[in-house]
């Protein structure tokens, strides 16, 4: 199996830590954002699998994303796709079966790291990942779904769509359908993002709650309109990043193009709105900027930052908006970025999750929200710090 290849192939490597990081040095452009945060990545850990030292080995939409990522570095040097390629060849089996990936958890979130083996099926033409992609499709055509026909965030979470599971399932969709010739799931994608709009906007500021419960059971959401009772920061991000990166696979042609756009419009604009004038990011809670406790938090920040940058330069935005990503992105790295002194880089003020429901459960009060944990360097920050800087050339 691929598992033990690369368990045998990182034991060997872990006497030459040293010398890659030598390496590391002399790689071309490093003085790049997106670089120096790659191979900070990179000299803290040898391997994904070992990012952050997790307790145990997940299948994990996170670390799938910053993998994805570092490779888009690999034009600069192929190291930076093959520490993405590892990552995944470490779950994926002979017969294209993925270690701790289930079909019938019916989990949003195991879907994202499927993009990434779109990528290297691409790249190799192995009968492995094709394999392995089928079992992503399949868990997609028979996803349980609200009676509106949303998505189910998780089979543990009956009748709710939460934001977050659109970008773990909607941008995998629309890139299958591009490269595999099944243009049905355009047409899914769209009514998915379309859907959560409608069913989780806040008509007076244009932001969006962060999730929705058909069942109006939760006690996290209103029982009028079963919307959640605050506009999470990354929640939004996800959402928006997954607009600007799914219209990337869309046919000019397609009848909800346009009004996708229109969506990443009216909620960039929402966005600007409650940007804070001081440090020029966003709140965790981002109605509340004012609130005690509150604080501006990283990969909300950082997402914003690239859906600015790429949706303008895709022309779905004014072009003030690259004005506007490129201030963010000073002001993310003026602060909540710090070098030490072998240049290595940490980015702090990443909240760890936000869920809702569940096991203690999780009532989504504002008191929830702004007393998650805060990890420094979580891939769901770094991930898009990296993809700010390259879509801005930073």
């Amino acid at each position: 199996m691929r598992k033990e290849y690369i368990l045998l192939l990182l034991f060997l490597l872990s006497g030459c830590r040293s010398k890659s990081t030598d390496q590391s040095a002399a790689v071309k452009n490093n003085d790049r954002w997106a670089v120096r945060m790659a191979n900070s990545v990179m000299a803290n850990s040898d391997s994904l699998i070992h990012y952050l030292n997790p307790p145990t080995v997940k299948w994990q939409y996170d670390v799938a994303f910053l993998g994805q990522a570092i490779d888009k570095l690999g034009d600069i040097d192929p190291r930076y796709s093959k520490y993405m390629e590892d990552y995944m060849d470490w779950f994926i089996h002979d017969d294209g079966s993925v270690y701790d990936y289930k079909i019938e958890e019916y989990n949003l979130d195991r879907v994202n790291p499927a993009k990434n083996i779109i990528t290297i099926y691409k790249r190799t033409g192995d009968s492995v990942y094709r394999a392995a992609l089928d079992q992503f499709l399949a868990q997609m055509e028979t996803h349980p779904k609200t009676k509106t026909g949303g998505f189910w965030h998780k089979k543990i979470y009956p009748w709710q769509m939460w934001l977050d599971g659109i970008y773990m399932a909607s941008p995998f969709l629309a890139q299958y359908a591009n490269e595999f010739n099944d243009p049905e799931w355009f047409d899914v994608v769209a009514y998915q993002i379309e859907l959560i709009y409608g069913k989780t906007l806040d008509n007076t500021t244009g932001l969006l709650y962060h999730a929705w419960d058909e069942s109006r059971e939760q006690r996290w959401c209103d029982p009028e309109t079963g919307k959640s009772k605050y506009p999470w920061s990354r929640a939004m991000g996800w959402y928006t990043m997954a607009i600007v990166d799914a219209l990337d696979y869309f046919p000019e042609n397609h009848p909800e193009r346009d009004s996708l756009i229109s969506i990443l419009q009216n909620t960039c604009k929402a966005l600007l709105r409650v940007r804070d004038p001081k440090t020029g990011l966003w709140f965790q809670v981002l109605n509340q900027g004012d609130r005690e406790g509150n604080y501006i938090e990283g990969s909300g920040s950082a997402m914003y930052t690239y859906v600015f940058a790429k949706g303008t330069h895709k022309g779905y935005l004014d072009a003030k908006f690259l004005d506007i990503a490129n201030d963010a992105f000073d002001d993310l790295v003026k602060e909540l970025i710090t070098v030490d002194d072998q240049g290595l880089i940490t980015m702090r003020n990443i909240c760890g999750g936000c869920g809702l429901g569940g096991n203690p459960y999780r009532d989504g009060s504002y008191e929830y929200y702004i007393n998650e944990k805060r990890v420094d360097n979580d891939p769901k920050g770094v991930a898009p710090f990296i993809l700010a800087a390259i879509e801005l050339g930073k």
